[in-house]
């Protein structure tokens, strides 16, 4: 007797991409993978908005000891 194997029959599953590009086509995201591609959006912001206070507080430091 034959097994059943999935891949088969439905085709190998989706590889999930490891970032979203925007633009991106997301219809065939479910809503979970969606949640996911939200919060590690809203982390890559956190980073970003991070890096530019950083950078920032290295001009304002930069600005007062050329001023002294």
């Amino acid at each position: 007797m034959a097994t059943f194997d999935e891949d088969n029959v439905f085709g190998a599953p989706r590889p999930k991409p490891s970032v979203h590009l925007i633009g991106q086509n997301v219809d065939e995201l479910s809503a979970p993978e969606l949640a996911e591609r939200i919060e590690a959006l809203r982390r890559e912001i956190e980073r970003l908005q991070e890096a530019i206070s950083a950078r920032e507080a290295t001009k304002q430091a930069a600005s007062a000891f050329f001023k002294s």
